[in-house]
């Protein structure tokens, strides 16, 4: 019983950092906001980390449109 708890928190904390590593990438260092990967990601983290990646996005894409997740009511406006 003990391995397989240990074999699933290993699986857990790999697939974050995984996942979260990639997120990161998008935010951080895109070119474009319009990445598929990213803007699933960033679209399905919790609310004050799209808030932030959105904020990144913006801050260093400003001429662009929001990408889906980030977008305002209007779908033209970042959040």
């Amino acid at each position: 019983m003990n391995k397989i708890v240990q074999v699933v928190c290993v699986v857990l904390l790999g697939a974050t950092a995984i996942f979260g590593g990639r997120w990161y990438l998008y935010v951080a260092y895109a070119e474009s906001p319009y990445d598929e990967v990213g803007i699933a990601l960033n679209s399905h983290a919790p609310k004050p980390l799209r808030s932030w990646g959105c904020h990144s996005l913006r801050g260093r894409l400003p001429n662009q449109l929001p990408p889906y997740g980030c977008a305002g009511t209007d779908g033209r406006t970042w959040l």
